[in-house]
């Protein structure tokens, strides 16, 4: 699972959640910022409102929470997620010197993004992608 700071980056640089079943995430606040939630149809539910996106916590008993705006959630996305969102920059994932790369073509030339997990070299050429997107 890629870190809270990737996942900041990612979300900073525009990647866009639509919140859908199976997906991680953590409530953007101090005091439960370390609690990884995952959206399911049982216990914690994406509502689109007309305010907005809210995750709906149903029957949680443990937290005297009923929902959180999107806005307040931190998106964790897995590593299909973040090589699907690569798409056609996406080149291949290797082992380098017993670190995960991923080499991505980032405006027109490709470039080796490492990390210890694979999530971690997907999200920051995932970064890398979208940052020249919006430059």
């Amino acid at each position: 699972m890629i870190s809270t700071s990737l996942a900041r980056a990612l979300r900073d640089s525009g990647l866009v959640w639509h919140p859908a079943a199976g997906d991680a995430f953590r409530i953007d606040l101090v005091e439960v910022d370390d609690e990884v939630f995952y959206l399911s149809d049982m216990t914690v539910e994406a509502h689109t409102l007309i305010t907005g996106t809210e995750l709906g916590f149903n029957g949680t008993t443990e937290w005297a929470l009923d929902s959180v705006a999107i806005e307040d959630a931190l998106w964790l996305p897995s590593e299909t997620q973040l090589r699907v969102a690569l798409g056609r920059a996406f080149q291949n994932l290797t082992i380098r010197d017993g670190h995960l790369c991923v080499t991505a073509e980032i405006d027109g030339i490709p470039a080796d993004f490492v990390g210890g997990l694979a999530e971690d070299a997907y999200a920051r050429a995932l970064i890398a992608l979208l940052d020249s997107v919006t430059a």
